[in-house]
């Protein structure tokens, strides 16, 4: 799995968990409900750390709980 899809199902997934929608998510982030669309359906393929940031304080988890996940850990280097 690439980073990208990596970071895609990771907020998917914490909004499943966590049991709120994209538009919950970017009225307690902070981010535009645009923004998070862009990056769930591929058009921003590469989201800032800022932007990252700002999505977990709207989860309430730190980005070391964010990235702290089996997927992260195994994902293959990006530069080959």
């Amino acid at each position: 799995m690439d980073t990208y899809t990596t970071v895609k199902n990771r907020i998917l997934s914490l909004c499943e968990e966590k049991r709120i929608t994209i538009n919950k998510l970017a009225t307690e982030s902070g981010v535009a409900p645009s923004t998070i669309k862009n990056i769930l359906y591929g058009k921003s393929q590469n989201p800032g750390i800022i932007t990252l940031k700002m999505l977990c304080d709207g989860l309430g988890i730190s980005l070391i709980e964010f990235f702290n996940t089996d997927d992260f850990k195994n994902l293959e280097q990006e530069i080959k």
